[in-house]
């Protein structure tokens, strides 16, 4: 059974106490910070300025909200602001039984869930002039950078880009294989990084990927995270269909 309070909505479950708030929000620790727009979910637990409400889930059970939060990540797709967090294999189960228990309520609240249409493995992309001029920009991760496509195999990323400071780890604490090669390209540019991980000149890249392995590590499909003034990402400029 759920009870209801109003100024913020409150919603008690057995399974979470969601809290129902206008506008954007910051984000609460311990807890799983949902950023919307109408039904639409902008951003997990990184704040989005667009949103216009502000859903904020704090698990019953003994279970880490950050994995809750990745299990909510992987249903909503791979436009959503979201930091990825690995989830150990032990607790994918657990955070999948949670999500669903907490569904019905989350759609009761008029957060729409669905996964995103997923495109062939390996979509082909084409560069041509009139993408050229075309800023495009994103914020993924706490990042904040313009990059131009102006030739087949180069990328330019804007002086003043912020960068993600450190890459997330494995389990075990190491490095993964994204996290390395970046670690490689940012060696490569050293010296247009400052000491607070904002660029002090423009850096040329050869693709797409490199691009978000240099600003955030990779970890997403980074044709889907830049965007025009529009709204119109890089994927719906160049993808071959």
């Amino acid at each position: 059974m759920a009870t209801l309070q109003n100024d913020p909505l409150t919603v008690t479950t057995q399974h979470a106490i969601i809290r129902l708030q206008a506008g954007s929000q910051p984000p609460v620790a311990g807890s799983v910070s949902l950023y919307l727009a109408g039904a639409t979910l902008l951003g997990i637990d990184t704040a989005v300025a667009a949103a216009t409400r502000t859903l904020i889930i704090e698990p019953a059970a003994d279970l880490p909200a950050r994995y809750l939060a990745a299990a909510i990540a992987a249903q909503a797709g791979a436009k959503v602001a979201y930091a990825a967090q690995p989830v150990p294999a032990n607790l994918e189960r657990p955070a999948a039984a949670l999500l669903a228990a907490l569904t019905p309520v989350l759609t009761l609240l008029g957060v729409a869930l669905t996964p995103t249409k997923r495109r062939p493995a390996k979509a082909q992309h084409r560069w041509r002039k009139a993408v050229a001029t075309v800023p495009f920009t994103t914020t993924f991760a706490g990042t904040q950078a313009t990059v131009y496509w102006q030739r087949r195999n180069e990328m330019r990323l804007l002086a003043g880009a912020r960068l993600k400071p450190e890459a997330d780890l494995n389990a075990d604490g190491s490095l993964g294989f994204s996290a390395r090669f970046a670690a490689q390209l940012r060696g490569e540019h050293q010296a247009a990084i400052g000491p607070d991980f904002v660029t002090t000149e423009d850096v040329v890249l050869k693709s797409t990927n490199e691009v978000g392995l240099f600003l955030y590590f990779g970890t997403t499909n980074s044709w889907l995270q830049f965007a025009d003034p529009a709204g119109r990402t890089l994927d719906d400029w160049t993808v071959v269909r």
